[in-house]
């Protein structure tokens, strides 16, 4: 049996896939309250992990020009001597590095063809979406000895706001919003490109009969969908903060709203991490499924294309734009009730 005392987890992947291993930490150390928990994950991920009380280091892989630096990346590895890592998203240069820097115990999946180079293997094929993201990566504990039972209503992330990000978010919201004692609600319409969106027009057509309810309604994003924020905030009175925040301060202002509105991306599993109301768009493909990828949250509402199809494709969902079947004003009283705390 595996008894760590300095553990490295690994997850280089997006925002949404961090944000569901963090609360991974809090569990082992539940159950093994001297051992010490290092992250190693992306640079523009990090600030999630920051504040949290079961995280003892955070490692940043190293990169040069998007790709990873294979010699830094083992002496990082060298560096802190670690007795197990468990990979959570795996790469045979990851699986490669782990063995080769000597680290003792390696934990990850079992379907790779490079699997070998893992001495403690997990059986599990995610693509059927047979449970939660969340609920894999927890089951990779149990090579660890540790079977904790999780749901939406026991779990913890453990996601913390920077103090000095939220300072600045009042600010900001002080300098745009004429009355701060009114709703907020985000309406975060890009995604990562791994799923299928909401139609545009119906994000449009939902921010525009949102307006009734006398809320505040923000548009997030990245810099490159500050075009489509100003889109779909044109003609209304939504205001486009897209582009304007980094991660820490994004977080700081989902934790001051009432609802947020997303497609299947990592915003909204930082609103739900933060317990905060969630409304999500997802397809009827099982890789995007809300069973692997919803919001892990008793406060989360998912809405999918009401047309029945089996066996459903990423390709054939935007071929017959089945998410343009969504009716926003079911989506509308969703947030009706919730603003209204009914």
């Amino acid at each position: 049996m595996i008894q760590p005392e300095n553990l490295l987890i690994i997850r280089t992947d997006r925002i949404g896939d961090v944000v569901l291993t963090l609360p991974a930490a809090g569990i082992i150390k539940k159950h093994y309250p001297k051992c010490r928990i290092s992250f190693l994950v992306k640079e523009y991920t990090a600030p999630l992990l920051r504040g949290s009380r079961s995280i003892d280091n955070i490692l940043v892989l190293p990169e040069s020009n998007g790709k990873l630096n294979i010699f830094e990346a083992y002496k990082l590895l060298r560096k802190y001597q670690f007795d197990s890592v468990i990979i959570v998203y795996p790469t045979f240069q990851l699986a490669f590095l782990t063995f080769f820097a000597g680290i003792k115990e390696r934990i990850g999946t079992g379907y790779r063809w490079y699997s070998f180079l893992f001495n403690e293997r997990v059986y599990e094929h995610r693509k059927y979406a047979e449970k939660h993201e969340l609920e894999y990566n927890i089951s990779l504990l149990n090579k660890l000895n540790i079977d904790e039972n999780v749901s939406k209503s026991n779990i913890s992330y453990e996601l913390a706001i920077n103090k000095e990000s939220e300072l600045k978010i009042e600010q900001i919201l002080l300098d745009h919003i004429k009355d701060l004692s009114l709703p907020i609600m985000i309406v975060h319409p890009g995604s990562s490109g791994s799923s299928v969106d909401l139609p545009l027009n119906k994000m449009k057509e939902l921010i525009i009969t949102a307006q009734k309810l006398n809320i505040n309604i923000l548009l997030t994003g990245s810099k490159s969908e500050a075009g489509l924020c100003d889109h779909l905030a044109s003609g209304t009175d939504a205001i486009n903060f897209a582009g304007m925040l980094h991660l820490e301060e994004l977080t700081a202002l989902i934790s001051k709203t009432s609802v947020l509105v997303a497609n299947s991306t990592g915003p909204l599993h930082i609103a739900s991490a933060l317990g905060k109301n969630v409304i999500g768009f997802y397809p009827r493909v099982k890789a995007c499924s809300p069973e692997r990828w919803g919001p892990y949250t008793d406060k989360g509402i998912v809405f999918q294309p009401k047309i029945d199809c089996k066996d459903c494709t990423i390709e054939q969902c935007k071929r017959l734009n089945c998410m343009n079947s969504i009716d926003m004003n079911d989506v509308f009283n969703e947030i009706k009730k919730i603003i209204k705390g009914k």
